[in-house]
């Protein structure tokens, strides 16, 4: 039996083999998208389930004070960008910025039902208590909080602060 010789299919091999390659790389392109589009909405979802939370907590807090009016009934905990470490909080994933406020609220839970006429003396302490505070182990780093704001605003105490990386001193 003859084999015939491999000079008539070259082309076809390398047609062939040129087809596969680019099937290939096509393949990696759309995974790597679909990967990217899928980070985004895993992103997306645990901020909506964060901010679906914190709505039903305010609706169980203000259903709890609806008929008290001078008393905070929620927190509100916002995180500043740091200006100065700007790499670091852009370093920081949407998981665990909510995670730090969680924590802040969580914290802070103390004052909701407090009258907001006695409330200058125990936020001042409580700011002297959480500022500089460490929270361990927050997706596997440590984060040091600095309070910069805190108000009161239509019953709702709005806390304003600053996370960064603790690094733990040498000795």
């Amino acid at each position: 039996m003859r084999v015939p010789p491999f000079e008539r299919f070259a082309k076809f091999t390398q047609a062939v083999a040129f087809i596969v390659v680019g099937a290939i790389i096509g393949a990696m392109a759309y995974h790597s998208v679909y990967v990217m589009n899928f980070n985004a909405l895993i992103n997306t979802n645990r901020g909506l389930e964060d901010r679906l939370v914190d709505y039903e907590e305010r609706i169980q807090k203000l259903n709890q004070f609806k008929d008290q009016h001078t008393v905070i009934k929620s927190i509100s905990a916002t995180l500043l960008d740091n200006r100065e470490k700007k790499e670091e909080h852009d370093a920081m994933g949407e998981l665990t910025k909510s995670e730090l406020k969680r924590r802040i609220k969580k914290e802070l839970s103390v004052f909701i039902g407090t009258s907001i006429y006695k409330i200058d003396y125990n936020a001042e302490m409580a700011r002297l208590l959480l500022d500089g505070k460490v929270y361990t182990d927050v997706n596997g780093k440590d984060y040091t909080v600095e309070i910069k704001t805190m108000l009161i605003v239509d019953n709702i105490l709005q806390v304003w602060f600053k996370a960064s990386i603790y690094t733990r001193p040498l000795g």
